[in-house]
């Protein structure tokens, strides 16, 4: 058996695994597999053989998704996801030899911090990723979808009437209902509702976005006008992206628990390649062990803050950096 299959088998088998020794593992094996990856690490200069740590390893910057192709190995890409984007920027591209690798992994996550998808309805309000096409979160959702065995219409683009009949119905059924949008499109429906409903039992679960479609916020305010429009005390999130396989969730107040195969770490505002575990904010970096057929170790451009609980929270974006899904303002 090959190095990713016993990779991917190991992760399967156990979820407590040695997520360092895994980590280190993975470096060495994309450090000669993975083309963009070895020729950065050359021109870094970087002895493969002296990396012993995560700190060490140097992370490949996500924009290498817009202008090449990140793979590790030659295979035929069953999927290819595409980031969300405007007319003014290039889409990232995502290869992975297997959609049902990815679809796994985020089922596992999921249920990792929720519980059995069978316990729920999943509803879902993401026009802009429907419209564009391409879209992991997307294809993630449909998965839990269909995990769910519901009855209920899973996407909704515009029909706020149509979404609030499955939510009660659902609710009607004993079901834990699982709402998740992008911000915009759960802004607008908020409008609407201004708390008149129940939604006692229902996860609101926002992805982030503005989309250039309203005006963006920081957390409090948007997680603020979120809880009063559907009436509940709390605003679960979601933190993920088109350059990673995994995702990260927040229980509420914007503070982000990594499953199994995810770890951040922070690396210093004005250095890219120092890491240093003492930092209390910088920039994030992530380390993805579900990104075996591109690169596991990317440097995003997100501004983050470590908790001392192991969590982290999202602060804002660099400047001059593309607006994404997970966008928010420095607060």
């Amino acid at each position: 058996m090959d190095f990713k299959a016993s990779f991917i088998q190991e992760l399967h088998r156990q979820q407590h695994i040695d997520f360092t020794a895994s980590a280190l593992a993975l470096f060495k094996y994309q450090a000669q597999e993975n083309s963009l990856y070895k020729k950065y690490l050359t021109y870094l200069n970087i002895n493969i053989e002296q990396v012993t740590s995560l700190r060490q390893i140097p992370f490949l910057p996500i924009e290498f998704f817009k202008s090449n192709t990140v793979t590790t190995g030659t295979f035929d890409p069953e999927i290819t996801f595409y980031s969300s984007g405007t007319t003014q920027t290039e889409r990232s591209r995502h290869l992975v030899s297997h959609v049902d690798w990815y679809t796994y992994n985020t089922k596992l996550l999921f249920e990792q911090f929720y519980g059995s998808l069978q316990e729920y309805v999943v509803l879902a309000l993401l026009p802009s990723y429907l419209e564009q096409g391409g879209s992991s979160l997307v294809k993630m959702v449909e998965y839990f979808i269909k995990e769910t065995r519901q009855e209920e219409e899973g996407f909704y683009l515009h029909d706020h009437q149509g979404l609030l009949k499955a939510v009660h119905t659902a609710k009607g059924k004993g079901k834990k209902v699982l709402l998740i949008g992008v911000s915009y499109a759960l802004l607008d429906w908020a409008d609407e509702l201004q708390g008149q409903e129940d939604f006692n039992n229902v996860i609101v679960m926002e992805t982030g976005g503005m989309k250039g479609r309203r005006k963006e916020m920081v957390r409090e305010e948007l997680h603020a006008y979120l809880k009063r429009g559907f009436g509940v005390d709390t605003i679960h999130s979601e933190y993920g992206m088109t350059e990673l396989l995994s995702q990260a969730y927040s229980q509420g107040n914007g503070i982000f628990s990594t499953g199994y195969t995810m770890h951040v770490l922070l690396r210093d505002l004005n250095d890219p390649l120092s890491i240093d575990p003492e930092l209390r904010s910088g920039g994030i970096n992530i380390i993805d062990l579900a990104n075996v057929d591109s690169c596991a170790f990317i440097e995003t451009k997100d501004i983050g803050r470590m908790r001392a609980d192991g969590g982290f929270e999202v602060l804002g974006r660099f400047d001059n950096s593309d607006i994404r899904g997970c966008n928010l303002l420095v607060s």
